[in-house]
C-alpha cells in the first residue's frame, strides 16, 4: 500500500496484530464495559494525566466513546488501539496512533494502563509493537510520545525504547487540576532510529 499520497480512508490497516503477550487491536462495538472497569479501577492514577479522566464515566459512556473511536479508526483519522493479556484476555490498557499527519506520515503514541495490570512492562511491550506497526505496515516517518514532564513512569517508556527526548515544550497546556505545564517531546525519525 503506498501512504505518500491518496485519500487515507482507503488505506488498508489491520484490525489486530501481536506483541509478545498482547493482542493489540481496533476498538469494537461492546468494548465499552472493560474499558469503563478499567478507568474505574484505575481512576486515581490516570486523574493527574488523563484531562478525560476526571470523573468515572457510566458504562454508556464509555461505549459511546469506543464507538466514536472505532469510526475515527475507519475513517483514519485516529487510531486507537486496546491491549489484552494473550494468555488471559483481560483487558490491559489502551494506546494508539493519534494526531495523525498521513501527507508526512507522522503519528504520536498515546498510551495508557490500568491499576492491577501496572509496573509489569505491558505499555512498553505495547508501545515497541506500535512502534513496529507504525514504521512497517504505515510507513512511519516520525512517531512521537508527548507527556507531561512530571510524569516520569510515561517519560520512562519513551526512554527504555530508545526515543530522543528533542525539547519540553515550557507553559505547554493546562494539566487537569487548571494548572500550566511543560510537556516532553520525545521521538524517533526514520533512518537509523528505526
Amino acid at each position: 500500500m503506498n501512504f505518500i499520497a491518496g485519500d487515507p480512508i482507503l488505506f488498508s490497516i489491520p484490525e489486530s496484530f501481536e506483541s509478545k503477550r498482547l493482542l493489540i487491536r481496533a476498538p469494537l462495538w461492546g468494548d465499552g464495559e472493560k474499558v469503563n472497569e478499567a478507568i474505574k479501577e484505575s481512576i486515581e492514577e490516570l486523574r493527574p494525566w488523563m484531562p478525560w479522566a476526571q470523573n468515572i464515566p457510566t458504562v454508556e459512556q464509555s461505549e459511546a466513546e469506543i464507538r466514536r473511536s472505532r469510526l475515527k479508526f475507519l475513517e483514519r483519522t485516529d487510531l486507537r488501539l486496546l491491549l489484552f493479556s494473550k494468555e488471559s484476555g483481560q483487558f490491559v490498557g489502551s494506546s494508539g496512533l493519534h494526531r495523525i499527519n498521513w501527507s508526512a506520515r507522522a503519528f504520536e503514541i498515546g498510551y495508557w494502563v490500568r491499576s492491577s495490570m501496572a509496573g509489569q512492562g505491558y505499555i512498553t511491550e505495547a508501545v515497541r509493537a506500535i512502534t513496529y506497526f507504525a514504521a512497517g505496515g504505515l510507513q512511519a516517518n516520525r512517531v512521537e510520545i508527548r507527556c507531561d514532564s512530571r510524569n516520569k513512569r510515561s517519560a520512562g517508556v519513551a526512554e527504555r525504547l530508545s526515543f530522543k527526548l528533542e525539547g519540553i515544550l515550557r507553559c505547554h497546556t493546562l494539566g487537569a487540576d487548571g494548572e500550566l505545564r511543560d510537556t516532553m517531546v520525545f521521538a524517533k525519525a526514520r533512518g537509523s532510529e528505526f
